[in-house]
């Protein structure tokens, strides 16, 4: 029988690029010695590491309290040592957390919960943290932490959704989504939907069109076969394209220089820069620039 346990999974996102672009030595270096601090962080606050696979760290948790406390520090932590990084080795963290029965073999585990943390860290964005519901402890207290619920999402590999939530762990955030103390959202009763639905719909320049997952992928950009056409010489030919990946709509950007989501009701903005990130609910996409500029090519999106 299997023991009920919290499961970590943080990644460095990035690092592909990293090696690269500075070679295998440099890279190495940097990703163990970014692995090491993760690891030596979880070891501090009550945690066991289970491996290392590659750039990520797979780690265990008796309780939920404990891990989130540590995740939110280790994000915060690690924000630190980003500023101080060279842009070279830029890798910022994505975790995963989920929380169910695990099996324990030779030192190793196994189980949903497992599978359900490795899932969610491919899923989330950079600076990132995603947990299952099950992981969500109200009893613990976090300064400036709040919790929103994503709904149901369908995971590879489940043939159920999980209802996650979203961790903004940024002290700075200032939004209307529940502290760990209040009752739950009631999109965690939601009958079985997905709500990152099956649906996207863009618009920009007054013009909005919708695509549904058999549509997908489509393509962003200023050329003019494209499905959705930014015409406008700041996009690339060919800027971004949204996928439909195990019940999720993707933005992946192939542009030159990037591109930023920003979801509605706050929280901080995803950067991505040949990344990609779920979207869900609605918001905006800044494509080649940040939303600090103000002449900023921004795109809305709305996933139903």
């Amino acid at each position: 029988m299997g023991v009920q346990t919290t499961v970590v999974f943080a990644d460095l996102f990035g690092s592909t690029g990293v090696f690269e672009s500075v070679g295998n030595a440099r890279a190495t270096e940097a990703v163990t010695q970014a692995t090491a601090w993760i690891a030596a962080k979880i070891t501090k606050n009550g945690g066991r590491v289970v491996k290392y696979l590659g750039d990520g760290v797979l780690s265990i948790f008796g309780s939920s309290a404990d891990a989130l406390v540590t995740v939110v520090d280790i994000q915060r932590s690690y924000q630190l040592r980003l500023e101080r990084q060279e842009p070279a080795l830029y890798m910022p963290l994505r975790i995963g957390v989920g929380r169910g029965d695990v099996e324990f073999v030779d030192g190793d585990c196994y189980g949903d919960a497992v599978n359900i943390a490795a899932r969610l860290s491919e899923l989330t964005g950079p600076h990132q943290i995603w947990i299952n519901d099950q992981a969500l402890d109200q009893n613990v207290h976090i300064d400036h932490v709040h919790f929103r619920s994503l709904g149901p999402i369908a995971l590879r590999g489940r043939a159920e959704p999980c209802t996650i939530y979203q961790i903004e762990w940024q002290e700075e955030v200032n939004s209307d989504y529940f502290t760990v103390q209040a009752s739950l959202s009631p999109e965690q009763d939601m009958p079985g939907a997905d709500v990152l639905g099956g649906q996207v719909e863009l618009s920009w320049g007054g013009a909005t069109k919708s695509f549904h997952a058999f549509d997908m992928p489509i393509l962003l950009g200023r050329a003019r076969h494209l499905n959705f056409v930014i015409n406008d010489p700041r996009v690339s030919r060919t800027h971004a394209r949204v996928e439909w990946h195990n019940g999720s709509m993707v933005l992946v950007d192939i542009s030159s220089y990037g591109c930023s989501v920003r979801f509605a009701g706050g929280g901080a903005d995803v950067v991505l820069r040949r990344d990609e990130c779920v979207l869900h609910g609605h918001g905006d996409i800044a494509l080649g620039t940040s939303f600090n500029d103000p002449a900023a090519i921004i795109v809305g999106f709305s996933i139903s």
